[in-house]
């Protein structure tokens, strides 16, 4: 069954999460966790066959927050990253007859592990988990106005900083390898999914035969009398071709924030060790 697949996989995610969280909590060093909340705002482009053969565009907006911090794995080199979004838009199609509205909230956990590193330049790889929940909707059809888009995933991603006199730059470039996500058949109705228990083949194994996907992130810190100014550049690119039905959502959005950085203290070793060790600035 449909909600048999979505349940299983959310278990593994949530455990894989847990395991990472769990982990980390145990970590008692005194390395800094450095923060982030941004607020984005740029254009959003939205073709979804299921509502519209047409392309709508318009202004989209979001806000993230994000946090780093170290973690016990592989002698204490693997970093932990959690990023939370949330994301909204208003389009129209290319004569401004009719709106379609997007929304989604994704979340994030990566680790990364030291590839290179220099005196001012660090290289990371890793991968991690990522959850997606949101939809379109069309306000210009009466008998399916809403399309549900849905995924967890099993991502790769690497991440680049540069230290530069005062700025620290970050880029940080993500991509989905396999995992599941939700499309309705060609023509199949959310009633029949939903009311009528009709939910067969709506729920799809994802990898890179019929679901693309890039994250492309760009940040530059520059430190200031007593807080740092975070700005930036993300772009989103995500592409699903399954049961006849095709999905391109796009969006390039500046980002601008504050960032910060703190020390959690706790346990007797952190006590005994008090030197710090900034995982993101050095």
């Amino acid at each position: 069954m449909v909600y048999q697949k979505i349940t299983t996989l959310l278990l593994v995610w949530i455990f894989f999460s847990c395991v990472l969280y769990s982990q980390e909590s145990k970590h008692q060093s005194a390395e800094t966790v450095n923060q982030s909340t941004l607020f984005g705002v740029g254009k959003a482009f939205l073709s979804d066959s299921y509502l519209s053969p047409l392309t709508y565009s318009g202004v989209s907006i979001s806000l993230m927050h994000e946090r780093m911090k170290g973690s016990p794995f592989f002698n204490g080199n693997l970093q932990i990253q959690q990023q939370f979004r949330i994301e909204t838009a208003i389009t129209k199609n290319p004569t401004a007859s009719a709106s379609e509205y997007y929304g989604e909230i994704n979340y994030h956990l990566n680790g990364f592990y030291p590839l290179l590193r220099t005196t001012n330049f660090r290289l990371f790889g890793g991968g991690g988990a990522a959850a997606s929940l949101g939809g379109i909707y069309n306000v210009r059809n009466s008998n399916n106005p809403g399309s549900l888009k849905t995924s967890v995933n099993l991502n790769l991603t690497t991440m680049a900083l540069y230290n530069w006199r005062m700025f620290t730059f970050r880029w940080q470039l993500s991509t989905p390898l396999a995992g599941m996500f939700f499309s309705p058949e060609y023509g199949h109705s959310y009633y029949e999914i939903f009311t009528l228990g009709n939910n067969k083949g709506t729920v799809h194994f994802g990898s890179l035969h019929n679901q693309l996907a890039l994250r492309n992130y760009f940040t530059v810190d520059i430190p200031l009398s007593r807080v740092t100014l975070r700005a930036g550049y993300l772009g989103g690119y995500y592409k699903t071709d399954v049961n006849q039905l095709d999905t391109k959502i796009v969006s390039h959005q500046f980002m601008i924030g504050l960032a910060s950085e703190s020390i959690n203290f706790g346990g007797r070793k952190a006590r005994r060790n008090p030197s710090i060790k900034s995982i993101y600035y050095e």
